[in-house]
């Protein structure tokens, strides 16, 4: 199964708000795939294991893996398009 990651300061608050509603999209569109949410500085560790990285800062240097947009998951503004990059970056 495919594996997307979201990584916020802490992995608790914003990152899990995030991955929720990152799954819920992802399953309303029949998207499989596992959603996890983790502290910044676990990213190293986790990136390597997933398809997609959600990043809700800016990421400060080239992980290998598509990345994807998390603000717009939290204010609304410009989420149908991250969430098309998502969804053809899981295909």
């Amino acid at each position: 199964m495919k594996k997307v990651i979201v990584a916020c300061g802490s992995g608790v608050a914003t990152s899990q708000t995030v991955a929720s509603k990152v799954a819920k999209l992802l399953k309303e569109k029949n998207v499989k795939a596992e959603v996890e949410a983790i502290d910044i500085k676990s990213l190293d560790r986790f990136i390597k294991t997933c398809d997609v990285y959600v990043a809700l800062t800016n990421p400060q240097k080239d992980y290998g893996v598509p990345v994807v947009q998390g603000i717009p998951f939290l204010t609304g503004m410009g989420m149908e398009q991250e969430l098309e990059k998502l969804i053809n970056a899981l295909k």
